[in-house]
Order: structure tokens, then sequence, then C-alpha cells
């Protein structure tokens, strides 16, 4: 059976206009790899309630899992959670379960439990709590759609609750070899060996070293004893490898 499928929606003006770098999609991919949940696509949209919409029902129906990060502070402008829910024909409202972990988080914190605090424990009917062990706010997961924070430390911890509750596959295993060719004297055999290995992906990503032009040669795949034999053979295309 191939492996479940992703896609990640990175959601924010802020990463729009470059005022903020994003890397939230970076980690999850790569745990989604650990994971064995292939990653098909990453999309980034600004706060815009229908097309935030759009995204969620397009990519939700593509893919076995869609992961958004970002808009569901405590701002006017934080919406991914009423746009989830509209995507999903679900109501929005507070959820006492929610809102009792947030008064606790602030109550410790001697801290007033606000009305803009309290559009955080906002929550679709059906929805499942994502745990934030780090601000309290909870995300939440409504079908196939898992929907975390975008501050990093905090969609990282998201992440690291959710994923073991979710089904993945075979993990992906990635081999690597570089060679001080250019990308183009390496493709006849490179295309060669990916006729031989179809189940295998195969890719070249060129570099330039202290003015020499190379290319790391990047093997991957689910099955061990494939990834060995198409790793043996591009050594032996590629002796000088590295």
């Amino acid at each position: 059976m191939p492996n479940p499928t992703a896609a990640i929606l990175i959601i924010g003006d802020e990463i729009l206009s470059g005022r903020t770098r994003e890397g939230n999609a970076h980690y999850l991919a790569g745990q989604l790899v650990e994971r064995g949940i292939t990653c098909r696509e990453i999309r980034v949209v600004p706060d815009d309630n229908e097309v935030i919409v759009a995204a969620v029902r397009e990519l939700s129906a593509a893919h076995d899992h869609l992961f958004t990060s970002g808009g569901i502070g405590p701002t006017h402008d934080d919406i991914t959670a009423d746009a989830v829910a509209e995507a999903m024909g679900a109501k929005l409202d507070v959820r006492e379960d929610a809102k009792a972990i947030l008064a606790a988080h602030y109550a410790a914190r001697d801290t007033e439990f606000t009305a803009a605090r309290l559009r955080m424990a906002r929550i679709p009917d059906g929805a499942v709590l994502i745990e934030n062990p780090v601000s309290a706010a909870p995300g939440f997961s409504l079908g196939n759609v898992h929907v975390m924070a975008g501050v990093p430390n905090i969609f990282q911890a998201m992440v690291e609750g959710l994923l073991p509750k979710l089904t993945g596959g075979a993990p992906m295993i990635s081999r690597s070899l570089q060679v001080l060719r250019a990308e183009a004297s390496v493709a006849d055999d490179l295309r060669a060996l990916a006729g031989r290995y179809p189940d295998l992906s195969i890719g070249s990503y060129p570099f330039v070293q202290e003015g020499r032009y190379g290319t790391n040669l990047v093997l991957r795949g689910t099955d061990p004893v494939q990834v060995d034999a198409g790793f043996a053979e591009l050594k032996t295309a590629f002796p000088e490898g590295t």
C-alpha cells in the first residue's frame, strides 16, 4: 500500500510580505518523512477568509492529511479557525474544554483571561483538541485537517504530540552522493538508472564549490533493498563520488 499523503498550508500575510521567515513547513516535512507520510504540496496563503476556505477544501480533498500553520491567536486577523470551520461545514463557538484549559493557564499565572484570549477557545463542533504544552491555547483536528499555531516552538510542540496519533507508512530512506561534475554531464546516467528503478525517486541538485561545478545525487525510496541496490549502481556509475 502507498504511504498516506499530506499537504501543508501556511497561513499569514507576514510570510508573504517577507517580514517573517517561514520554517514550520520545513520542520513538518522532515517529520512526515520519518513518519511515513508523503508530503505532496506546500502552499502559502494570506489572511483572507475566502482564500483559506478554498485552499482547505481543495487540499483536504486531495490528500489524506492537511496540516495548517498560523492564524489561531487572539487578534482580529487570526481567522484560521473560522475559515476551517466554514470549509468543513462545522459550527464554530467557544468550547468548554478549551475554555477550561485556557482559564487554568491564565489563573496559574495571575493573568487576566480577556475576551481576546477567549477567542482562542473557539473550536469547531466535532473537532479533537491538539495539546499545546507551551502556551496552552489548543489547536484542533477536524476530519483530516490539523490546525496548529504559527509560532515555531508552539507549532513544533503540537506536531510532536499529534504525529504519533496518525497512521503512517514506511519511512522514506534517503541516500546521497556528491560528484564534482556539472548536472548536465550526469543526466543521461541518472535517466537510465531511474528507468531501472521506477519505484525510487532520483534527483540531482547542482552546486558550485570553490569555483567548480558539482551535483548532489539523491536517491529516495521506502524499500531498503531497492534503495541499496540503486545506490550501489549509482556509486558504480560515479566512482569518484563522495
